[in-house]
């Protein structure tokens, strides 16, 4: 023990233990993960010019309204199971992002919960993005009105947590209100981060990670242009759906953004 040199022990914080039980349970299903390359340079460019115009927009809150629209349209992606035998599909598409914040000096990431996303403007989005990341952030892990049973749920010890998790595994209503029904997870805006991220699973029948941008020339009409291309991964539950939808619901994700869509109500 005497050639080990100094070290400093730390205790493992119950915020890292909670993510880890989520991952751990995010880990039990079957997921297949799609790896895309989504141009938005048009979209960029009108943000740009809407914030030389004194506004600003969150970019992770127009993916969040691509795709609750896309989810939307597909309604058989805003879906959970319930049970063994029953598959619960909700008309409001309630997203979870995670939101970063400094607690007791160490950066600790919160969760945030978008509710009807669906029928939200970008601007609206953005605006509650805004003010999830100035709330007071308290011990729960989770950002806004926290009902008595999360609270309990995040502070209790860890075999309750388990027995929680499994309870809220069968029931899709219990699931919905509490981690919502989607969520879309912005790893690349975090700093200089240049390429794509693969989860390891996914709590959800579908959920998006977001990557980095980089710069790349393509050919558009016969002639080579610089584009900015996204990189996103979208997980789904094999369990609920096959890769046929899958396909099916990227290309219209795809469409959107490369078509700036909702971004006209910056004009």
């Amino acid at each position: 023990m005497r050639d080990i040199g100094k070290y400093e022990k730390k205790v493992f914080p119950i915020a890292k233990r909670n993510v880890s039980l989520l991952l751990r349970e995010g880990g039990r299903k079957h997921v297949i993960h799609a790896f895309v390359e989504i141009d938005v340079t048009e979209a960029r460019k009108i943000m740009r010019k809407y914030k030389e115009s004194g506004g600003t927009i969150s970019f992770t809150g127009w993916i969040i309204k691509c795709m609750a629209q896309t989810i939307s349209e597909q309604r058989e992606f805003n879906s959970l199971r319930h049970g063994r035998k029953k598959i619960v599909i909700f008309e409001d598409v309630d997203i979870a992002v995670p939101v970063e914040r400094e607690i007791n000096g160490e950066m600790q990431t919160m969760a945030y919960i978008i509710r009807k996303a669906n029928e939200k403007s970008v601007r609206e989005i953005t605006d509650e993005i805004r003010s999830a990341q100035m709330a007071e952030a308290g011990s729960t892990q989770l950002l806004g009105k926290t009902t008595w049973t999360e609270r309990f749920a995040i502070n209790s010890p860890m075999f309750i947590k388990k027995l929680l998790m499994h309870i809220l595994r069968k029931n899709a209503f219990m699931k919905k209100k509490h981690m919502g029904t989607t969520a879309v997870t912005s790893v690349g805006m975090k700093g200089r981060f240049p390429g794509g991220i693969i989860p390891m699973g996914g709590h959800y029948t579908v959920q998006a990670t977001v990557g980095g941008i980089r710069r790349k020339d393509i050919a558009v009409e016969g002639a080579f242009t610089t584009r900015e291309m996204l990189e996103v991964t979208i997980t789904i539950d094999h369990d609920v759906l096959d890769g046929g939808p899958l396909a099916r619901f990227v290309d219209r994700l795809i469409e959107l953004m490369e078509s700036a869509f909702a971004l006209d109500e910056l004009a």
